[in-house]
């Protein structure tokens, strides 16, 4: 009788743990019954195992984001969509696009464009006060922001253009990066949107 006990109270704890059981009774007299009781449990080797697991996989985890399908160009047709009046700027910064316009009233505007999707994620407005200056540089321009950004695409992938209204050489600066990662700047002029090495290009 006290066998039968012990062996269902052995399987009890081995179906409660979650582990291994082994029972071993040795009965002489119903009075002299010896039971030796084993759990094996390797949860928390398993558990070890995982936790290593997901540290490889935190390592490799690292790694930097991948380009967007979203061009210069089309990230600048689409802030203008949104806001409308003169691009002046576009820079693929902190993961998304952000495109300057110069809107009406000379409100200046960053709109922000997702670089995997074209949609705006959102916009705001700026204070600057060099509405008069832009627009004197971009007097009898026939080049915009959009075809400067697709004149350099020639060059490798646009990340950047921007209107530089100071002195004489006055026209649109491009920044390209190539698939190696070599980064190259160029300049596009104002009126045939023709793309040369910047000369302070290093």
């Amino acid at each position: 009788m006290k066998r039968n006990i012990v062996i269902a109270v052995v399987t009890a704890a081995a179906l409660v743990g979650g582990g291994t059981a082994t029972a071993l009774a040795v009965a002489g007299d119903d009075d002299d019954s010896t039971s030796v009781t084993r759990t094996d449990d390797d949860r928390d080797d398993r558990g070890e195992d995982r936790s290593d697991d997901r540290d490889g996989d935190d390592d490799g985890a690292v790694r930097a984001a991948a380009p967007g399908d979203v061009t210069a160009a089309e990230a600048i047709t689409a802030a203008l969509k949104h806001t409308p009046g003169t691009a002046v700027s576009a820079e693929l910064d902190d993961g998304s696009w952000e495109v300057d316009v110069l809107a009406e009233g000379d409100a200046r505007h960053t709109v922000r464009i997702a670089p995997d999707s074209g949609k705006v994620l959102g916009a705001q407005k700026d204070d600057e006060d060099d509405a008069a200056e832009v627009r004197a540089a971009l007097k009898g321009a026939s080049v915009t922001a959009e075809d400067a950004a697709k004149a350099a695409a020639a060059k490798g992938t646009v990340v950047s253009v921007d209107l530089d209204d100071d002195g004489d050489d006055r026209g649109w600066e491009a920044e390209t990066r190539a698939s190696g990662g070599d980064e190259r700047d160029w300049s596009v002029g104002l009126t045939t949107a023709s793309v040369t090495a910047d000369r302070d290009d290093d």
